[in-house]
């Protein structure tokens, strides 16, 4: 059984239709990279699957049960994880509460976020308003983790970090499908970088996939990726 399996989704905000008819299965530890141009229809993507988008048709299966009425919140409960491109700090919390207010049952704890992520001990008792742009990917990434989720999605963690901070990303989410076997989904504008966390890829254009393969073929014949994606 599927981990997640979407079928003929389509969906947006308001009256407005952003993606339309898309099929897409994710399997238990697996990665996945969503590629494309701005407003393409990413986010929206990520969005629909955590519930925050409008669904006009299609439907959402986690593990064999249809969640696409659920609230987000109890697809947290069910092992979605949601990195969102704005991180979303709790700017008044410290970074140890902003990680323990995420905390739910699991074998990932507070320790772990820590080990994962040093600096952020140092910065514990920090507020979230006075980290770096860095050390707040690394806070949204660990409070993600404290809710014990299944599948991860990441929407642009890369963006507007320092290249070291990105090999430093780049490295751990490696290690969380490495040691931890956590199913990936992410969104990044540098499609390289992605393709190379990834088993397999999808490129959208206008709300549908236009290109899928196998993220190492991808990279190997790179022209026809950059052709969807090129400004």
């Amino acid at each position: 059984m599927a981990l997640l399996e979407i079928e003929g989704l389509t969906a947006g905000y308001g009256e407005a239709v952003v993606i339309e008819e898309m099929n897409l299965t994710i399997e238990d530890g697996e990665g996945l990279a969503v590629l494309g141009r701005n407003g393409v229809g990413k986010t929206t993507l990520m969005l629909a699957i955590m519930g925050h988008a409008r669904r006009f048709a299609g439907s959402l299966r986690w593990q064999g049960r249809e969640i696409g009425a659920m609230p987000p919140h109890e697809r947290a409960r069910m092992g979605l994880g949601w990195v969102p491109q704005e991180r979303d700090i709790f700017p008044s919390l410290t970074v140890e509460e902003n990680l323990l207010v995420a905390s739910r049952p699991g074998p990932f704890g507070l320790e772990d976020a820590y080990s994962l992520f040093p600096r952020l001990r140092e910065r514990r008792r920090n507020m979230g308003d006075k980290l770096s742009g860095g050390e707040q990917q690394m806070l949204a990434v660990g409070r993600t983790l404290m809710t014990n989720p299944h599948l991860l999605l990441l929407d642009e963690p890369f963006e507007g970090l320092a290249p070291v901070i990105v090999q430093e990303m780049e490295a751990t989410i490696r290690r969380l499908r490495a040691e931890k076997g956590f199913a990936t989904v992410i969104v990044e504008q540098h499609a390289e970088d992605a393709l190379e966390l990834s088993d397999r890829a999808i490129v959208l254009d206008r709300g549908r996939i236009v290109l899928q393969g196998r993220s190492s073929d991808l990279l190997a014949d790179f022209g026809q990726v950059r052709r969807w994606i090129a400004v």
